[in-house]
């Protein structure tokens, strides 16, 4: 079968990601961008981070796992700060013409913490970890297109999918596909053993994590810091304060109303990123009432969401449109029409639900997104407009993930979005995939999302993403009321590059990425 270097192909022809590279912020040749230096202790404030957590790469869910993932572990490719796609595990890799079969080179002299060399052995194991009926990781959806994984040589991974993915090196670079040493043929990651720029020295879920540099990591181009201790500080208040009373580095998640306030405080800095991060009040479609899409669209149209931008975003977002593809991603529906509050239309769908009104609990924390139940109170009232009684539930922040997200019928979530529409689509809104946080299927969805990963021509492509973002606006179980600009805070000792958007926190590589001045 012919190959083709799919490294040229990419970069040419539509690894342009998201709307995050097109509007992150560029930074000036400042001291936040001066030549990095190694040394110091770095303090993380996360607001994330339950008792529930473990080190399984497959169930993470938010993003102090995910950060910890990030430094820990290696993946087969990662996505730059500016949104193209570079090699990390796998120094090269060659597609086939149709984009079905992939061939990744993995590096020469890649080592584990432990000492142990990086294998093929190790890369299909862990990679299998995420496939088959068993698995309970939450990127199954997405490897499973993977027919086939084999070794070619003791420097090559082979793999066959079941149909053309000009997207699939993307999809490698997802953080819960991390590479672990095999134990047989499966995945160790009890260990917590990875092949990262960082060692993990403790993890005490839902309290705290500790890191120190990995001196044999093959990029001397990161991991700038001596040792890193990530806390879990998912109090705002607590998190804000440890910020300004020097006891951590940086915080993620700042408090928009208050974030002008401050970063007017000696030596803090607010950093704003725009990508593809949105907010979302998930309804589960297999139960009463949201079965009927009828009462889905009424409690669409009862939501403000230029209000909500204004009062809880405080400007630092955009209105979402009941999808999760953003403004400057590569297939964004530009002529989807966008759904603005509409009090008549919302009591129309009620009524051909055969309802006069409807009463619905909306259940909220801080866990989901800052300022989740404040923006449940302002949809409780323009709501009440609609013939809507929404009564917002305040949810304890530990164990929000375990206890209360895809187990309460309607709950407010927050997403970092995905690299490409596919990945997306794939982790959330396909039927039955794990994170499918509306338990919503549709079989033209489906097909679509089906012959969309295959198809290689840009404008058919484009075509059914376009449809594809229509059937979930108007027919899924979601509602994408904003999609909001990471907002951090760091002290003016800390030095970066350009802050990567595909996630939170420079991509969530912060621990690699960044160093003291």
């Amino acid at each position: 079968m012919p190959l083709s270097n799919l490294t040229q192909f990419d970069r040419r022809k539509f690894l342009k990601t998201t709307a995050a590279t097109a509007v992150a912020a560029a930074l000036p040749l400042s001291a936040a961008s001066a030549a990095p230096k190694r040394g110091g202790h770095f303090r993380m404030g996360k607001a994330h981070g339950q008792t529930s957590d473990t080190l399984d790469p497959g169930t993470s869910e938010n993003g102090f796992t995910s950060a910890l993932n990030h430094g820990v572990h290696g993946r087969l490719t990662e996505v730059a700060q500016d949104g193209t796609l570079r090699p990390e595990v796998a120094e090269s890799w060659e597609a086939s013409a149709d984009a079905s079969e992939y061939r990744f080179k993995i590096r020469k002299g890649l080592t584990f913490h432990n000492g142990k060399d990086v294998t093929v052995e190790d890369v299909i194991a862990s990679i299998n970890h995420h496939r088959g009926e068993d698995s309970t990781s939450a990127a199954g959806p997405i490897v499973a297109p993977i027919k086939e994984i084999t070794a070619d040589g003791t420097d090559t991974v082979v793999f066959k999918l079941d149909g053309g993915n000009a997207d699939f090196p993307f999809i490698l670079s997802d953080f819960h596909l991390a590479i672990c040493p095999a134990d047989g043929d499966k995945m160790n990651w009890r260990d917590g053993i990875g092949c990262g720029s960082y060692a993990m020295k403790n993890f005490d879920p839902g309290v705290s994590a500790t890191f120190e540099r990995n001196p044999n990591h093959w990029n001397d181009s990161v991991g700038w810091f001596d040792s890193i201790e990530m806390i879990s500080l998912v109090d705002q208040n607590a998190r804000t304060t440890a910020l300004v009373s020097g006891d951590v580095d940086a915080v993620d998640r700042v408090d928009l109303k208050t974030a002008g306030l401050l970063g007017r405080k000696p030596g803090v800095v607010i950093q704003s990123v725009a990508g593809t991060q949105h907010y979302t009040f998930a309804m589960s479609s297999n139960q009463d009432p949201f079965t009927d899409n009828h009462v889905r669209q009424a409690l669409k149209y009862a939501v403000n969401r230029e209000e909500m931008v204004e009062k809880i975003l405080f400007g630092y977002g955009s209105i979402g449109n009941d999808h999760p593809v953003g403004p400057g991603q590569r297939y964004f529906n530009s002529e989807l029409a966008q759904k603005t509050y509409d009090p008549e239309k919302a009591k129309w769908h009620l009524q051909q639900a055969g309802l006069d009104n409807l009463s619905v609990s909306l259940s909220g924390s801080d866990a989901a997104f800052v300022g989740s139940v404040d923006a449940i109170t302002l949809y409780q009232n323009s709501a009440k407009g609609c013939g809507i009684d929404l009564q917002p539930v305040r949810e304890p922040n530990d164990g929000y993930w375990s206890d209360v997200w895809m187990k309460k019928p309607f709950s407010a979530v927050y997403w970092a979005g995905r690299p490409v529409e596919d990945q997306m689509f794939a982790t959330a809104y396909s039927c039955g995939a794990p994170w499918n946080d509306s338990f919503w299927c549709n079989e033209r969805f489906e097909e679509l999302m089906v012959t969309a990963r295959a198809e290689l021509d840009d404008d058919k492509r484009r075509e059914m993403y376009w449809e594809m973002q229509d059937i979930v606006s108007n027919n899924g179980g979601v509602i994408v009321p904003m999609f909001a600009n990471y907002v951090f805070a760091l002290n003016d000792k800390v030095g970066h590059g350009e802050l990567g958007s595909n996630w939170d926190l420079d991509g969530e590589r912060w621990m690699e990425r960044w160093w003291f001045k």
